[in-house]
């Protein structure tokens, strides 16, 4: 049999003997290994969930034009410059002062279907316009109007005339919605900016542009700065309500996970060094005697540092598999979405764990290595 082959097989017998002990070591490391890879993987998957989460508060960009107003051409082009998988939707927005009953009232012409990629809080009695001629109106103008779902309402529109006298443009609209959110969105009254358009008489004017981009707080300040820098037109700000408190839960959640892990890590030591201390005492007579007939240091504790790196090792294979579980859950659970799996954690997890139980059984083989062999076989 070869040296090797007889290497293992003394640490596996060692193993196999002390079933009880043994499992119990194991399945701290085990259990340190799943925390370690479940959270290691939440760690990485937060700021996507987090941002996922965020996005629904509103957009967390602004695009505004550097002087008088912009045009689409301009937005595009400043949107051009931050990743297309980073952009969830862009919004533009045109206002104008209106009247309805001859009140004014402030109207806004926008992109219906993106408004809801930006301002996915928004919660609309009725429905959102669909075709040109409808109207979504705020609650606090819908009550000062006496307007409802399905209501018709002419709104009109008087054209800048520099003094001469013009008449008001006027279209017909039908209340398709009514918009609640609890915030100043409720003043305004929403239509398509063709219908706006058609009802000022003049295209191709933006007063600004709300964007919900999935980034991280850096990411987004640097996607600023450089739409700024290169687009002479556009001028992006941050909206600082919703980025600083993203990047402050994310700061601090990630904190808490690092710190969890660290206990659980220390406390996966401890269990493991409590363990193979108790089997050094237990196997005092076996050292004694085999330094006796000649074993050296270096080899028992090779033999004692070889049981807990395999220890580690499968305590290692197993936290992988369920950590991955166990991050997929927690996930599911708090976020409502599921996670990819990261291949590169399981030779991670495999190494820690075997690092944990290497350095968690330094104190205990020393401890073997000054066992008196003259005063353990007379039974002192």
């Amino acid at each position: 049999m070869k040296k090797r082959q007889m290497y293992f097989r003394m640490i596996t017998a060692s193993l196999l003997r002390r079933r009880s002990r043994m499992l119990v070591a194991l399945l701290s490391v085990a259990i340190g290994a799943t925390v370690l890879s479940g959270l290691v993987t939440i760690y990485y998957d937060v700021p996507r969930q987090m941002g996922a989460q965020f996005r629904n508060y509103g957009a967390n960009m602004i695009f505004t034009p550097a002087e008088g107003s912009f045009t689409m051409e301009d937005i595009g082009q400043g949107s051009s410059y931050i990743a297309d998988g980073d952009i969830v939707g862009i919004t533009p927005y045109r206002y104008e002062a209106v009247r309805i009953h001859e009140l004014p009232v402030m109207a806004a012409g926008t992109d219906m279907e993106q408004a809801l990629s930006t301002s996915p809080y928004w919660s609309v009695e009725g429905e959102m316009p669909s075709r040109g001629g409808q109207l979504l109106i705020g609650a606090s103008q819908s009550s000062q109007f006496m307007l409802g779902v399905g209501d018709e309402v002419t709104v009109s529109f008087t054209p800048e005339s520099g003094g001469e006298v013009v008449a008001d443009s006027t279209k017909d609209f039908t209340v398709s919605g009514v918009l609640r959110t609890g915030g100043p969105e409720e003043d305004y009254v929403y239509m398509s900016m063709s219908d706006l358009e058609e009802l000022t008489g003049t295209s191709g004017k933006v007063d600004l542009a709300e964007l919900s981009v999935s980034a991280s707080g850096d990411k987004l300040k640097s996607y600023a700065e450089t739409v700024t820098a290169n687009v002479p037109a556009v001028s992006a700000r941050l909206v600082k309500r919703v980025t600083e408190s993203e990047t402050t839960v994310l700061t601090k959640l990630q904190a808490l996970v690092l710190l969890v892990t660290v206990v659980v890590l220390a406390l996966t030591m401890i269990c493991v060094a409590t363990t193979m201390t108790a089997v050094v005492a237990e196997r005092r007579k076996e050292i004694g005697l085999r330094k006796a007939i000649g074993a050296s240091n270096s080899g028992i504790i090779k033999e004692f540092m070889g049981e807990g790196m395999m220890l580690g090792a499968a305590g290692g294979i197993i936290g992988s598999v369920l950590g991955f579980v166990f991050a997929q859950q927690v996930s599911l659970n708090v976020f409502g979405s599921s996670i990819s799996f990261m291949p590169v954690l399981v030779p991670i997890t495999i190494l820690v764990s075997v690092a944990v139980t290497g350095v968690s059984c330094l104190l205990p083989v020393r401890s073997a290595t000054q066992v008196d062999p003259a005063l353990v076989l007379k039974g002192e």
